[in-house]
């Protein structure tokens, strides 16, 4: 998107760090605008400096003179940690569009019960939920209502003190009570098994438009085994404006009028199971996502377009790509993954061949001489785009196959469950 004079006609900052955000600047660099990023915690910044300028929170405690000195148009979170900041306040005050819902709107994914309140007065179906403030009270609910429970935060958050902990029976449940963090509470919502899948639209002059539905591979392990981790091992998103599989229809659209009355603009991304032949909403999000921001940007004839309108709250003029049906993401883990407080030494990173898809950096450096070494627990993301589900798989697969680091995984079976959405 340049001008007639030669000059950026948007610049653009992202607030985030790591393989998600280096994929969403990847895509918008494609548009031919001018992008860098606003580095928000303390690694995985690798990935974003190679697609363009970076600025560190630690040298800009509060980006809001940076915003203004470098002319941003307007901001995409990768994460909704920016709303929690000690800035929130005087960045809103700026009236710089900002990707993402903002006030009460915020809350659909920042407060888990008042999501689950709001589900009950539209009657969107969802599991039975409970808030307890300590473990007395959740043991009290689990004895009420002896089910089995996923064990939640109350307030979504990257730093929050609970992860999602899956129970596939209430005896389950009740050996973790003792276990877990009571610091903001727990919310306790009933197991709908793995029937998951998830679908990402975007709200923007009181109307809904729908783009992707996906697959997380959440589990650590082939056949779904070992543990939920921290943030999936693989995904799959397949193109879906029409909402084919009614995901939409059935849990964002009746929210249409919350949508309007709280002012909501920005994405949004349902995450629902099929239970009992009904899909029943388990949260909502409102960001692009780990997983699909990279996707969609790539998806999008005119991505830089559709988001600036829809930060400004404008209608978009939404058109894809007739080559791009399906995407397939693949996660290469380090040592000791998922298991993060399990530390080994920097392990050096190593490629062979050329990369025929998107390869993008998360807890990875370089070194003096320009090698790569691991940082942290998660390596890389691997992201194929292509016209066939097969195709993105199998270019996926080959590409991660070039990536080698000691102790590190990956996922072999991405596509051979869960898909298509509602199967096990």
């Amino acid at each position: 998107m340049m001008s007639t004079n030669g000059e950026y006609a948007l610049n653009v900052m992202l607030f985030g760090v790591g393989s998600a955000t280096q994929g969403i600047l990847r895509g918008l660099k494609s548009s031919g605008i001018k992008i860098s990023t606003y580095l928000t915690r303390d690694y995985a910044h690798l990935g974003p400096s190679l697609e363009g300028e970076t600025f560190s929170y630690k040298t800009h405690p509060n980006p809001c003179k940076l915003l203004v000195e470098n002319k941003i148009d307007f901001v995409i979170p990768v994460s909704i940690d920016w709303f929690m900041t000690d800035w929130k306040d005087e960045f809103l005050s700026l009236n710089i569009p900002i990707l993402s819902p903002t006030g009460e709107a915020m809350l659909l994914e920042r407060d888990r019960y008042f999501a689950y309140k709001l589900c009950q007065k539209y009657n969107i179906p969802c599991p039975k939920s409970y808030f307890a403030r300590n473990q007395e009270e959740a043991e009290k609910i689990l004895l009420e209502h002896p089910l089995p429970y996923v064990i939640k935060n109350p307030l979504c958050s990257p730093f929050a003190p609970i992860k999602a902990i899956v129970c596939e029976s209430a005896e389950e449940t009740k050996s973790w009570l003792p276990y877990v963090n009571y610091k903001e509470g727990i919310f306790l919502q009933e197991y709908m098994g793995r029937r998951e899948v998830g679908h990402v639209a975007l709200i923007s002059n009181g109307e809904i438009y729908s783009l992707i539905t996906n697959q997380e591979y959440k589990y650590a392990y082939d056949g779904n085994m070992g543990i939920v981790a921290g943030a999936q091992l693989g995904g799959l998103v397949e193109k879906d404006p029409d909402d084919k599989y009614g995901l939409a229809k059935a849990l964002l659209h009746p929210l249409l009028p919350w949508f309007r009355e709280s002012n909501f603009y920005g994405p949004v991304q349902v995450t629902a199971a099929l239970h009992n032949g009904k899909w029943k909403v388990l949260e909502y999000n409102v960001r692009l996502g780990v997983l699909c921001g990279p996707i969609i940007v790539k998806m999008l004839k005119n991505s830089a377009e559709v988001l600036w309108n829809v930060a400004r709250n404008q209608k978009p003029v939404i058109n894809m790509r007739e080559d791009i049906n399906f995407g397939c993401s693949i996660t290469l883990a380090g040592y000791g993954y998922p298991y993060t407080e399990i530390n080994g030494p920097r392990f050096p990173v190593t490629i062979k061949g050329d990369f025929t898809c998107d390869t993008l950096w998360s807890e990875v450096a370089k070194d003096k001489n320009g090698n790569l070494f691991t940082t942290g627990h998660r390596i890389a993301d691997v992201v194929s785009t292509q016209s066939t589900l097969e195709s993105a798989i199998k270019n996926a697969y080959e590409n991660i196959r070039k990536i080698r680091c000691l102790g590190s995984y990956y996922r072999t079976d991405i596509g051979n469950s869960l898909w298509p959405p509602g199967n096990e």
